[in-house]
């Protein structure tokens, strides 16, 4: 008999709670929801007020069975998921799945952290289910379904198949379609920087700069030569004291960002972490959009900073949310035990978790004192004219002691152009004479906005008042996995800047090199995005305009907090966007910017086209007019970085270049090409994909010889058994483990069956009690999904069982550079 079960949503939870619970008490996991929309078309009752039908998802069935027969036992069931939208909604549907609704002995218990206290504390204080809460991600569910379902089908239509939109992953692709225009259009200009060093005396160096930008060689020319035979003097010293304040302590968003900038995690890779620390109890719930810290977090971290620092560190700080949705009895994430330095059962544990602790750490510090100095200089032939050194001198390390903040990309140029050196100036007196030893001006060029990283995303997507905390990293996922946007890493290219130094009486200039445009781990829309994005600016303003979208988020905040009826919601938004969809049924496909004419091939004639197809965008070059019937398009895949919207004819023309020989290696040539997985060697009827760094126009014979032998090497230890007489039958290590395959099948080895020694007999046995996967496509195929689930929080997802290994897919299988076959996408 089981006198209290309490269910969580994760085994990692239930397994720590259970060690603060007594015997009394049995802990189970949900993993994650155990309900969802079904598939299908007839999810949702739009007639009927929007009415939702849910179906305990197949994979929940044996958990759902095992938690009602223990529900069915317990004196009281504790519903214990996250104190958030989705949690209360994984609560709701528990109780009604396990059919708990009404009872007296079903209890609602929240918490902020798994410790001791917060999960006793939590029992002493149960409450009801709230509705409104419920109703809230009810509405956000119900609404992306409707845009997913209903929107995509246009997409699939109009664009091409397999596409999807979404109501946030639609406005997310938007911003980055927009950055990637903003950086092709941008105009570049330069300017030319003044920059000096002078003999502060004593070995000590003074830097210093000019604060007007000189737009021409000429002009930095002329100041440079009217310097010629100048002394140079402290006009004037001034001292400023000033102040550095700490940052808040962590949201879901600022976590995400830092995380990026200083340990390089990903957006879901730190989402993932933080939730393996807060299942753990180390630190507090890891999606919030608060700030607050509790009374008792601030007197624990008053009592280890002046225990690690020193009480003259400690200053107590309350902090306000400036989003007007943030739940201020909520927390900021900080580590439930401000003692303990090191938590985490991995190194990205133990990083991350030394980021929450030393940020909440620091938000409880005093400030840093810093005492700026600017010294101006004066130079003797030019009067009016002066030069500045600015430097700063920490007086008072404050919360600095324990922690500092980074700064984005755009932020920290910024900083950089505001002025000079930012560090400690050498001892100086007014009126001191400074010997000149350079004196130079260096040409610089102006940069566009940066490219967005993952966090720099999620920080704007915050700022405009798009998604909430748990919609972050599903939203970055989403539009990833969908094709829309490719985090990717880019070679810079190489241009020439003028370098002009005084030497002596004269003017000497010198041409460098620099690089410029690199980006890393950035990212980039690909054809599609631009595409889809234009389609739907146009044709569905709505869905991705950046005030309706946060308005909607709004919205959903009113019904949470029992403001607004969340079907009188759905009703308002559901009216006109049914028509719009209805009117974009008839939009014209060639109205698309999927095609788009180059120009003529300088030597035949022939029209170039570039297009949107099934396997990504590609040129086209066009049979001429009164060809034969048989004569074909010859065709050639776009590159990494190029658009159908601005390719020119001249690159357009380069791709044609494939496929080309790249050498000889054994006797047979090497061929570069692409193909429908992308670009690889041929060699000797054989395929090798390239890595990614690779590119198959300039890939050298060396490379090509090291990626074959590389691939040789990697079959040959992946291969553990083949059998005579049978070539389709292999025993092969893959990598989740060793694994048969039979023909087109992947079979599991049973436990205790050692590789090596399994013969063809037991193989053909092992396969034959397997089933065969049901076939793709066909007029019973479930339909492609459409991108209703973005917004989801991002539960962990765990499976009961575990995955099967699955065979490695061939690098290209009858891959095709140029051809003259007919793409199978090709744009009707």
């Amino acid at each position: 008999m089981v006198k209290n079960l309490v269910i969580v949503e994760s085994p990692a939870k239930a397994k720590t709670i259970e060690g603060y619970l007594g015997k009394d008490f049995v802990v189970k996991s949900s993993f994650g929801h155990v309900r969802d929309l079904p598939k299908d078309n007839n999810a949702i009752d739009i007639a009927n007020g929007f009415k939702p039908t849910y179906v305990v998802s197949a994979d929940k069935r044996e958990i759902i069975s095992q938690l009602k027969k223990l529900a069915k036992e317990a004196e009281t069931v504790w519903l214990a998921s996250d104190d958030d939208r989705e949690g209360e909604a994984i609560s709701w549907h528990l109780a009604e799945t396990l059919n708990l609704s009404g009872g007296d002995k079903t209890r609602r218990i929240v918490f902020r952290e798994i410790t001791k206290s917060a999960i006793l504390n939590a029992i002493d204080n149960p409450r009801e289910i709230d509705l409104n809460l419920v109703n809230a991600q009810q509405a956000r569910r119900v609404l992306d379904r409707l845009v997913g379902f209903e929107l995509s089908p246009v997409l699939w239509k109009k664009v091409k198949t397999g596409l999807s939109a979404g109501r946030v992953q639609s406005v997310a692709v938007r911003l980055v379609v927009e950055r990637e225009r903003e950086i092709n259009q941008f105009k570049v200009s330069s300017a030319y920087r003044v920059t000096a060093r002078f003999d502060a005396g004593k070995g000590a160096v003074l830097e210093a700069d000019l604060p007007t930008r000189y737009k021409t060689r000429e002009e930095a020319e002329a100041f440079l030569a009217r310097c010629v035979g100048a002394d140079y003097r402290i006009e004037n010293l001034e001292k400023k004291p000033g102040k550095r304040s700490p940052a808040p302590p962590f949201t879901t968003s600022t976590l995400q960002q830092e995380a990026s900038r200083k340990l390089g995690f990903s957006v879901a890779q730190t989402m993932s972490v933080a939730q393996k620390l807060y299942e753990a109890g180390k630190i507090s719930y890891m999606r919030t959009d608060s700030v607050n810290l509790s009374q008792d977090a601030l007197a624990a971290a008053q009592e280890e900073i002046s225990r690690a620092y020193g009480p003259e560190y400690a200053q107590t700080r309350v902090y306000k949310t400036k989003s007007a949705s943030a739940q201020e009895a909520h927390e900021a994430i900080r580590p439930t035990d401000f003692a303990l330095v090191k938590a985490g059962s991995d190194s990205q544990e133990q990083r991350l978790y030394d980021l929450i602790r030393k940020r909440a750490m620091a938000s409880q510090m005093a400030d840093a004192q810093i005492e700026r100095t600017v010294a101006t200089i004066g130079i003797s032939t030019q009067p009016g004219t002066m030069l500045t050194a600015t430097g700063e001198v920490i007086t008072f390390e404050g919360f600095l002691k324990a922690y500092s903040e980074s700064k984005d990309e755009d932020e920290q140029d910024d900083a950089n152009q505001e002025s000079s050196f930012s560090r400690g100036l050498p001892p100086l007196t007014v009126g001191q004479q400074l010997p000149l030893q350079l004196l130079r001006t260096v040409e610089r060029y102006a940069a566009p906005a940066a490219r967005y990283t993952e966090a720099s995303l999620v920080k704007k997507l915050e700022e405009m008042g798009i998604g909430r905390p748990s919609t972050y990293a599903p939203t970055i996922s989403t539009i990833q996995k969908r094709g829309y946007v490719e985090k990717d890493s880019r070679e810079g290219k190489e241009r020439k800047f003028h370098v002009l130094t005084l030497d002596g009486d004269a003017v000497k200039t010198e041409v460098k090199t620099e690089t410029y445009g690199a980006d890393k781990a950035k990212l980039f829309p690909t054809d599609t995005a631009m595409v889809v994005n234009d389609f739907l600016v146009e044709h569905f303003p709505v869905i991705v305009d950046y005030q309706f979208t946060a308005k909607v988020e709004g919205e959903f905040d009113r019904i949470a907090d029992g403001e607004e009826i969340w079907t009188d919601m759905l009703a308002g938004f559901y009216g006109t966007f049914h028509e719009t969809v209805e009117r974009g049924k008839d939009i014209e496909r060639n109205t698309l910017g999927s095609n788009r004419e180059i120009g003529l091939h300088p030597e035949t004639g022939q029209k170039l086209t570039a297009r949107l197809g099934r396997f990504g965008p590609y040129v086209q070059i066009e049979p001429k007019e009164g060809a034969p019937e048989d004569e074909k398009a010859v065709y050639a895949s776009l590159r990494k970085g190029q658009f159908i919207e601005n390719i020119t004819l001249e690159e357009a023309l380069e791709l044609f270049k494939l496929p080309r020989v790249v050498g000889e290696f054994e006797d047979k040539s090497m061929t570069a090409a692409l193909g429908r997985f992308g670009p690889y060697i041929r060699h000797d009827s054989k395929f090798y994909s390239l890595t990614k760094e690779q590119d198959p126009h300039t890939i050298t014979a060396d490379e090509a010889v090291a990626l074959i032998e590389n691939k040789r090497k990697t079959d040959a230890e992946r291969l553990i058994k083949t059998f005579e007489g049978r070539d389709d039958v292999q025993v092969l290590n893959g990598r989740f483990g060793p694994y048969i395959v039979v023909g087109k099948k992947n079979v599991k080895i049973p436990k205790g069956e050692e590789p090596a020694d399994l013969t063809l007999e037991r193989c053909l046995e092992l396969a034959e009690a397997t089933p065969d996967k049901p076939a793709k496509g066909g007029r019973f195929a479930k339909k492609a999904p459409a991108a209703e689930k973005e917004d989801a929080a991002d539960k962990p997802a765990k499976k009961a069982a575990a995955k099967k290994p699955a065979a490695k897919k061939p690098a290209a299988k009858k891959a095709t550079g140029t051809t003259t076959r007919k793409p199978a996408a090709k744009a009707k």
